[in-house]
């Protein structure tokens, strides 16, 4: 059995229990579905966001939305593409009115990304935004302090960068973004 078609088996396997999810402890109000994630699964880097958006709840996929077509045109800029990478959230359903996601949140959403992250095995994940990068280390952090800095974690290197929709609102730090992804990008070959 090739190694994708395995790990693919395994990620079928992990989501299967919340295919048909109806109000489990991940449901948030007014989701639709849960957002597990997608990409390549034998991907060295994986990017994890914050939580679905309104376009990635209706679409079932990560980054679908303006942010998405952000982060997609930055790896294509870089060389790079979307079915390079595995991408997903640290919380897998739509807070409502799309609020940061609350630590209690955070933590029920934790084992299934831990084992997202234990069956892809990558060796560089890049967080984007502070809620990400928290939902991994446990703590409060504060990205303009830490994007940019490798971290070590369970064996992986972190790449800390800021949220494409923080890049739709300050466009001043687009250079920063990119920059980081691209650290994100050779760190992963």
């Amino acid at each position: 059995m090739k190694p994708s078609t395995h790990k693919q088996q395994l990620l079928d396997a992990l989501y299967a229990p919340y295919k048909n999810c109806t109000g489990c402890h991940f449901k948030m109000p007014k989701a639709t579905q849960i957002v597990f994630g997608n990409g390549n699964q034998n991907s060295s880097l994986i990017f994890i966001g914050e939580a679905p958006g309104k376009e990635e709840d209706l679409q079932g996929a990560p980054f679908v939305g303006r942010s998405g077509k952000l982060l997609n045109r930055t790896l294509e800029d870089l060389g790079s593409s979307r079915s390079n990478v595995f991408v997903t959230n640290v919380v897998k359903c739509r807070p409502p009115n799309n609020r940061r996601p609350l630590p209690q949140e955070i933590e029920a959403n934790k084992p299934l990304l831990y084992s997202q992250i234990k069956i892809i095995r990558p060796r560089i994940i890049c967080t984007l935004g502070s809620a990400a990068l928290e939902g991994l280390l446990g703590e409060s952090v504060k990205i303009t302090q830490k994007r940019g800095i490798a971290i070590s974690w369970n064996g992986i290197t972190i790449i800390p960068a800021y949220h494409p929709a923080y890049i739709l609102r300050k466009s001043k730090e687009l250079q920063t973004f990119i920059a980081d992804i691209d650290h994100a990008i050779r760190l992963s070959k």
